[in-house]
Order: C-alpha cells, then structure tokens, then sequence
C-alpha cells in the first residue's frame, strides 16, 4: 500500500484535503482523533493518566479533562513526558492496527500535526504539507473562537514554514476557497497517488522520457527527503547523492541517483524487499562500466523509484569498492572543476539533441567518460581538491 504523510499548521485546512482524499477512496487515518479515542473514558489510557496525575485531570461526567492536563503539563517536562508514555504507544499500536486492516491496494494517508516536529517524514512514500498565510489561518483560528495572541502563540510553537518545506514532497497552498486548493486535490490524486500505489503493490519503477533540464536548485532538497527514505528503508545505511543532479550548476536529466553503501552483494540481496516495500523495486543485478580493476569488482545491484513525479535510480554498492569511489570522485571532480563541469554540460545537452534514447545517449557519452577517470586522478594528484 501507499504510505502518505498529511500535515500542515493549525488552521491551514488540512481536514478539507484529508476530507477529499477519503472522498477519492483514502484510509484516512486521524492521529488526533486516536489520541482522543486511546483516552476516552473507559478505557485504560485514561485510567493510567489519572493514576499519573490525580481525579484533577478529569471532569464531572468522568471524561479527561483536556485544559486541566494541559495546565498541568505545558511547563513541565518531566509530565510531559509521562504523559506521552501513555499516550503515545497506545496510538502508535492502533495506528499500526487500522493500516494493518487497510486493503493491500489502498492509499493510506495519516493525518499527523506534529509529523515534522517529531521527525516522522521518511517512514512514508510522500509527504503532503497543507499551508495557507499566516493571516489566514490567524482568521480561521479566531473564527473558531481563540484569541487572536492565543492562536499566534500556538502557531509559533509549531514547526516553521522553512521547516515543513524541507520535508515537502507536495505543497498544497489552501490560502484561498477550498474549491482551489481541492481541485489541486483530485489532480494529485489522479495523477500521482493512483499510479503511485499501483507501482509500489506491483514492483514497478516509473518510466517515462527525461530531457537534459537546466540546473533545478532543489535538486539538493528533493535529493535530501528521498535518500533519508532509502536509508530508513536499508537500516540507516548510508546513502549518498551522485550522478549530475548532485552537481551544483550542472544540466542534468531530472533524475535523482543515488548509492547506497553495502558490504557485499548478499547483503544487497536482503534488502531489495525492504526496498521495494519503500517504494524503490529491483531492476536487477547489473554491473557498473570498469575503470580499472578486474570487472568483477564492479558488479552492483540496481533500484528504481515508483513515484511517477519523481524518478530515481539506485545504485547498491559495496561501499570502497570501485564503483563506489568512482561515483564519489567524479561527483567531486565536476562540483571543484568548472571547467570540466562545463565541458560536460555542452557534451550532455549535445548529445541529448541527437538521442532520444537512453542506452544511445550513454553509449555515445562513454568516450568521454573513459577518459574522464585519468583527468580525475590528475586533477586529485595536483592537491587541487580533497
């Protein structure tokens, strides 16, 4: 199934997105709504918070009192915490329950305000921040009957604008009427989230033409949020961003790759379920171009992403292997040497005139990198750079 992050700050609408996702056939799942159902009055959430805190913390019809808890907590860390020891695995064990019961062709979308506070972003194929302007959402929080200094005081105790970005594979703006913001809705549903999830449930990466593109100064970013999945995926393994679209400045074909360090190929093998469950299939075991070395040296094993807005490949290597430290030093060669940075470039767009396929391209780029490998060991031997 499709994993989808939903969070945005207080007031910016995200309940009129997850309302049209589950129009369109999403399990919707609402932390906020778990965090009231795992203490609702009857059950042993509640009966612990109230062994933890006192009979203060409820009311007279013996619901928990959520203003009395929250006087109790807010400046008191140790409470706190108590409190989230409660709560927290009491929802994360009925998170997992209602995803475990979701068809195993749904769109699950979790509904999670503090997703960005609490580091959550890699654990989901695509994270969709719902944001709208400070002024707007100041209104709407008035409306629904907080003082405005009340509702820009828990707005600055949220996570910044800068800081949902980061981990924003989507950013839908709701600053207007819903119709503009849910029309974008049915869009990304049709077009992204649909096929998305059928290629994640089949094993199979997005295809599709890629034309040489002007640098795309979020290439960086973009690269960021995908490698911290991979390597979630792979155990906290390191991964590392490589190929054209990890050199500042350089032209590229929008796609991300990446290199993912094993310390053999079997172990390359017990990852690709983990993989695949991520979002990124095996093409299969391939081997890298020899540079040097005896070729058996530069056997790799090779992923794919699934998201069709996003193409990825993934090279699995034995991390200082050849393929390996060639990645890395050719990477590093193009990002000191403007240059041979912008040699290649005019070479890329070039041949990207003249071949509209990929095997093609690359053959017809391959003389040049050939000989790019004594250029990089000249340009290390000079101490022009590390």
């Amino acid at each position: 199934m499709l994993r989808v992050g939903l969070s945005g700050g207080i007031g910016s609408g995200k309940s009129t997105v997850a309302g049209r996702l589950a129009e369109h056939g999403a399990v919707v799942i609402d932390a906020d709504l778990l965090a009231r159902e795992v203490v609702a009055p009857g059950t042993p959430g509640l009966a612990e918070i109230v062994a933890a805190f006192g009979d203060g913390v409820v009311d007279a019809s013996g619901a928990l009192d959520r203003a009395a808890l929250a006087a109790r907590v807010f400046s008191d860390d140790s409470a706190r915490v108590t409190l989230n020891g409660i709560t927290h695995p009491r929802i994360g064990a009925r998170t997992a329950e209602l995803i475990s019961a979701a068809p195993s062709d749904a769109v699950v979308v979790h509904d999670v305000p503090l997703l960005v506070e609490n580091g959550l972003a890699p654990m989901y194929h695509l994270v969709l921040i719902v944001d709208a302007a400070s002024e707007v959402r100041v209104e709407r929080l008035v409306g629904r009957g907080l003082s405005e200094q009340d509702a820009r005081n828990r707005m600055a105790k949220q996570a910044s604008d800068a800081q949902r970005r980061a981990v924003a594979d989507v950013w839908l703006d709701n600053s207007g009427t819903p119709d503009r913001v849910l029309s974008v809705v049915d869009a990304l549903w049709a077009d992204r989230l649909v096929p998305y999830e059928a290629n994640v449930r089949l094993r199979r990466f997005a295809t599709g033409p890629l034309n040489v593109l002007p640098y795309d100064p979020t290439w960086p970013e973009q690269a960021a949020r995908v490698g911290a999945r991979i390597s979630l995926a792979a155990g906290h393994r390191r991964v590392e961003h490589i190929g054209s679209t990890s050199v500042p400045g350089l032209a590229a074909k929008d796609v991300l790759d990446f290199q993912l360090a094993v310390t053999s190929l079997e172990e390359a093998d017990s990852l690709a379920s983990a993989l695949a469950d991520a979002g990124f299939p095996a093409v299969g075991p391939l081997e890298d171009t020899p540079r040097y070395g005896e070729p058996a040296e530069w056997h790799k094993r090779v992923h794919a992403g699934c998201d069709p807005d996003r193409r990825v490949h993934l090279h699995v290597r034995v991390e200082g292997g050849p393929g390996w430290n060639w990645a890395l030093r050719f990477r590093d060669w193009l990002r000191a040497d403007a240059a041979a940075r912008q040699e290649y470039e005019d070479l890329k767009l070039e041949l990207a005139s003249r071949h509209t396929d990929g095997i093609a391209y690359g053959d017809a780029k391959e003389p040049w990198m050939k000989a790019a490998t004594a250029r990089m060991d000249a340009f290390y031997s000079d101490g022009q750079t590390s």
